[in-house]
């Protein structure tokens, strides 16, 4: 297969670098591409909005697939040119990128399909714009209607400021056409989140969730850029949110865009802001994110060929993906001065120094050769992009690769992936508790709490009867959630009601451990916390020391579930126990 990726930023070399993994694939074109893609596909020299020079070398030189990165080209109509020839191209239509190109298009259909968004009213004159301005107050935001290379809104703190922002756009055209109608909509507060998915026109396959920094300065000060950095997961996107934005956003959106007689195909990426449990839309963008797409990218392990097949055929159902789970974070490097004015022709050393680290991958976004030496060429020059085990060795993983790497005048920001560590760090106490009829049990339950240390998963272990002190067990069980605690190990020998006497005063998921204290080995204890009456769930492991393991284990998958950190702790143990089972196997064969 003949691939033509459109495009030269990070965005195009990341499609590029996951493209070339594929086993479909034979060669791939890059129109214009970079200095970073230039060394794994062949960059030809037609910009990414001639659609006339596109569609002409797709056609002569045979291309099977075109994969459309910015959304300049998407709006200007390249997939139906490509599609009214024959041409496989995976981007939305004209009609189906309006939700990007045109916010007052975006804000309309949202509000039509229920679809949560701020309160807005989009303007042409700038009188009247001005007015709405004093009626709402400030805080507010002004949008640029039209495309404006993820510069076009201006957070305003001020009436005045939001009124000079109206001035730039209408009457001295900073962003051009796009601000020749403006979008001014209440201040929301909250976090960012984006939600992408592949869409095939009914079905919509999401990627992970990520998260990117919009502004330049650290601690998201200063104005918009088109992204300083970007990191997957984002720990504030678990998967409760995740399937509320499915249901609430994604769905509805895809469903609307049909019933408009515009059907989604290609990348549907859900701007939102996360207020508790409030979620509102910011924006859509018909395309891949520029940063998010780098770790994304990183952590898909299925083939992205296949991905686009089936979304092509409005086949997507039939597709699972397979995710690294190890948290990706991506640290841009600017030129001094973006997203204001910067110089460029600048000689970047120490790219092979970073790139040999380990899981690291430096993609290009605004590079060039000159001289047989690779420059910069762009605001957002590189995208240094990392993986590791946990959210914070990643970070510190982009930096150090960072770090080997130098021009003159280079930026970037310093607090990548800070929003997560907040998020990752607001649980500190015990997530689960570890609960024994006696001390006497303590040698059987120390395997629970020894496996919980190995894992990383933070516990306490209590000693509670519920024969003996049966109101003091109900009391723990009824504060578990409230102390932080997620998950219940309960211990018992002999009659062992303590799992069920938990159960019955918590909703917690409770896991029982029958212990051997009586001339019935075990068996007792085993019926006692196996038989609970209806509606009083006890998760139920093995006699001993293996239960106390298993339950652990287990306690450790629950948790998991919305922990990509926990996911990777869990691998490496099965990878460790595989691996003593082989070296057993090697003694045997020695001895």
């Amino acid at each position: 297969m003949k691939v033509l990726v459109i495009g030269s930023g990070g965005r195009e070399h990341a499609l590029v670098w996951k493209l070339s993994q594929s086993e479909k694939v034979r060669s791939i074109c890059c129109a214009p591409g970079n200095a970073g893609i230039k060394k794994m596909a062949n960059c030809v020299k037609i910009s990414a909005d001639d659609i006339d020079g596109l569609l002409e070398f797709a056609k002569r030189e045979n291309v099977d697939l075109t994969v459309v990165g910015p959304e300049n080209a998407l709006a200007a109509g390249i997939v139906d040119r490509f599609e009214e020839q024959g041409l496989r191209i995976f981007g939305p239509s004209t009609a189906a990128a309006e939700l990007e190109s045109s916010k007052v298009f975006c804000k309309d259909f949202l509000k039509k399909y229920n679809i949560p968004t701020a309160a807005y009213k989009s303007f042409e004159k700038i009188g009247a714009a001005k007015k709405y301005i004093e009626k709402i107050g400030a805080p507010c935001v002004v949008k640029a209607d039209g495309l404006a290379a993820g510069k076009g809104v201006l957070i305003c703190q001020t009436e005045d400021e939001a009124k000079e922002a109206v001035e730039q756009m209408m009457k001295e055209n900073a962003f051009g056409d796009a601000g020749s109608t403006v979008v001014i909509e209440e201040f929301l507060t909250g976090e960012e989140a984006s939600f992408i998915a592949f869409v095939d026109g009914e079905n919509v396959l999401p990627l992970p969730s990520s998260q990117d920094h919009k502004s330049v300065f650290e601690g998201d000060r200063g104005p918009n850029t088109g992204g300083m950095g970007a990191y997957s997961p984002a720990p504030i996107m678990d998967e409760g949110m995740s399937m509320r934005v499915m249901n609430e956003v994604m769905l509805p959106a895809v469903r609307g865009m049909a019933e408009e007689g515009r059907p989604f195909k290609g990348m549907l990426y859900a701007g939102m802001m996360i207020d508790d449990d409030k979620i509102n839309v910011l924006e859509f963008n018909c395309r891949f994110g520029d940063p998010e797409c780098q770790p994304l990218l990183m952590r898909l392990q299925t083939d992205l060929v296949d991905i686009l097949d089936k979304a092509l055929d409005g086949k997507l159902n039939e597709i699972e993906l397979k995710i690294d789970p190890r948290p990706a974070v991506c640290v841009v490097m600017a030129s001094e001065g973006y997203p204001g004015n910067y110089i460029t022709g600048k000689p970047i050393s120490g790219l092979v120094n970073a790139s040999k680290l380990k899981d690291v991958v430096v993609f290009h976004a605004g590079t060039a050769i000159e001289n047989r030496r690779t420059v910069t060429s762009g605001g957002r020059v590189l995208g240094v992009t990392a993986m590791e085990n946990t959210t914070n060795k990643a970070i510190e993983r982009a930096y150090k690769a960072v770090d080997k790497i130098r021009w003159k005048g280079s930026y970037y920001r310093r607090d990548i992936g800070h929003r997560a560590l907040v998020h990752l760090k607001k649980n500190t106490g015990p997530l689960v508790g570890v609960v024994m009829g006696s001390d006497s049990d303590l040698p059987i339950m120390q395997e629970a709490t020894d496996y919980l240390d190995y894992v990383g998963i933070k516990n306490e272990i209590r000693i509670s009867s519920a024969h003996r002190t049966p109101d003091q067990a109900a009391e723990y069980a009824r504060t578990a959630a409230q102390r932080g605690l997620k998950v219940i190990i309960a211990g018992a020998g002999m009659a062992a009601h303590l799992a069920g006497v938990l159960a019955a005063h918590t909703t917690l998921p409770v896991i029982g451990v029958p212990i051997d204290a009586s001339s019935l080995n075990g068996l007792d204890a085993l019926l006692s916390t196996v038989q609970m009456p209806p509606g009083i769930p006890v998760g139920t492991m093995g006699i001993g020391k293996a239960g106390a393991k298993n339950a652990a284990v287990f306690a450790a998958r629950i948790l998991a579930t919305d922990n990509p950190d926990l996911i990777a702790a869990l691998e490496k143990h099965s990878r460790d126990m595989a691996a003593q089972v082989e070296a057993k196997n090697k003694a045997l064969l020695d001895g």
